[in-house]
């Protein structure tokens, strides 16, 4: 973290409002200098930010399933070498999970004892604040000094950032990563001889495809937009630049890689998204057939995380699940048939979800490729991100039944709302520069995991550096106040 705060003081920039959008433009003063002149303002916000965040840790952290999993893998790592998890003859190696996490997890604990997850959520906390001074010098960057100013009050005052630095997952990781590569890449796009930029944006890149698979999404939009760009400029220092960073991101999947292939046999440079050993059985003609009906995350706790294990039913599903009399008996029994078999998946049964979903996708095409993706699409920028709250997955039922709880939701809903608007009225006035980079990177992840059949809002997250900066170039007559 520190390191980080070192690039950001000493990288440049030019991002005033109203000016050239040309990539390559002047350098501006510093970070330290914003700092230095808005300090009031930023101790102020970094109150709040504190304040808030703590208030989660103290009413609302959370541990969940895959916590005690990352807890696990960190524990044998520990204790007995072995980046695995725990079996009936002891632990054994596993890949299900990128090493990061759990790193960070087990660096923690061996200076506070293991177990301890409550040390591990009071540095998320202190690493959330400083993303908020990340974010704000990406909007400084993009948008200028009365832009950062916003952007970092709305970091700040972020429910969902506060929500996740509570909660032992890799969301408030993912967001740094997210949030100081992008800046990163911005500062090193308008000044690309500074080749440090170009090193730290690949760490950071790194960083966050250790935590998860789909991190490597940002970057493929990062060497896109630099190859775009040293194309467009025939700028050879732009190319080196996306050379080192590719590099760099990329080194520390070689060890990982390595020790898969002695381990397992297996080619696996990420983990597998269907998170299972090369042993486990993985029932693709259900995940089909979920990808025929699921539309919102309230399908995926209602059905996803119930599958192979738990009672499933028709009372379980929308009526979107299936189509007519006949769609119905048949999804009827094949529930019958996976109660039958103990709540599990069998590869028969498994067949069956995978001959119905290829009925259902050939009578409904449209809706298959197109409308609910869309849907899902919506759900995953839309939605109030209640998913690790103790609010009911279908708050739309909750008016008369739970008020209280309705009202959270509405509000939570209206807060992102609020920031994707604003993200969009300053997107329209122009007054951002690398639109086209945030842009593209909203949209491929948002068309990837709108394809999946398990739309979880939480990995959406690593958008919103780039939204609340973009949002905050709609407030820039803040100066006013401020």
């Amino acid at each position: 973290m520190l390191f980080a705060t070192y690039i950001l003081n000493h990288s440049f920039a030019r991002s005033d409002v109203g000016e050239s959008h040309s990539l390559m433009e002047p350098t501006s003063p510093p970070l330290r200098t914003f700092l230095a002149a808005n300090r009031w303002v930023l101790l102020v916000g970094t109150g709040l930010a504190l304040g808030l965040r703590l208030f989660f840790f103290a009413k609302l952290r959370l541990l969940s399933n895959d916590s005690y999993l990352y807890g696990d893998l960190a524990k044998n790592w520990l204790q007995h070498g072995i980046l695995g998890q725990t079996t009936a003859t002891g632990p054994e190696a596993s890949y299900i999970r990128l090493p990061g996490y759990p790193l960070f997890v087990a660096l923690v604990w061996m200076l506070t004892g293991v177990e301890h997850y409550s040390a591990v959520l009071f540095v998320q906390i202190m690493l959330d604040v400083l993303t908020c001074f990340v974010i704000a010098d990406l909007a400084r960057r993009i948008a200028g000094d009365r832009a950062a100013k916003a952007a970092f009050l709305l970091a700040a005052l972020c429910p969902f950032f506060a929500n996740y630095a509570s909660v032992a997952l890799t969301e408030t990781w993912a967001i740094f990563f997210a949030a100081l590569a992008m800046d990163c890449t911005v500062a090193a796009l308008s000044v690309p001889n500074r080749r440090l930029l170009w090193v730290v944006c690949g760490a950071a890149l790194a960083g966050g495809i250790l935590l998860r698979p789909d991190g490597g999404m940002l970057l493929i939009i990062v060497g896109a937009c630099g190859l775009w760009t040293a194309i467009e400029r025939r700028s050879k220092e732009v190319l080196i630049g996306i050379v080192i960073t590719t590099i760099v991101a990329v080194a520390p999947l070689i060890p990982w890689t390595v020790r898969n292939w002695r381990t397992f046999h297996r080619f696996q440079p990420l983990a597998p998204f269907s998170a299972t050993m090369p042993w486990e059985f993985v029932p693709h003609g259900f995940h089909r057939w979920v990808r025929t009906w699921s539309a919102d995350y309230s399908s995926v706790e209602d059905v996803w995380f119930k599958a192979d294990g738990e009672d499933i039913g028709i009372k379980d599903l929308p009526p979107r699940a299936y189509d007519g009399p006949g769609d119905l008996e048949r999804t009827q029994q094949l529930f019958e048939s996976y109660a039958d078999n103990g709540d599990a998946m069998s590869p028969e049964i498994d067949r069956g979800f995978d001959a119905l979903a290829r009925v259902r996708i050939h009578a409904r095409p449209v809706r298959y490729y197109l409308g609910l993706p869309l849907l899902r699409a919506a759900d995953l920028w839309l939605r109030p991100r209640t998913e690790m709250l103790p609010i009911d997955p279908h708050w739309w039922r909750l008016s008369e039944d739970d008020p209280p709880q309705f009202r959270w939701a509405v509000f939570l809903g209206t807060i992102n709302l609020f920031y994707v608007v604003a993200a969009g009225v300053a997107l329209l006035r122009r007054r951002l520069r690398f639109a086209a980079f945030f842009l593209a990177f909203f949209l491929f992840r948002t068309v990837f995991l709108a394809w999946l059949p398990n739309p979880e809002p939480r990995y959406m997250l690593e958008c919103y550096p780039a939204l609340l900066a973009m949002a905050g170039a709609a407030f820039t007559k803040l100066q006013n106040v401020l």
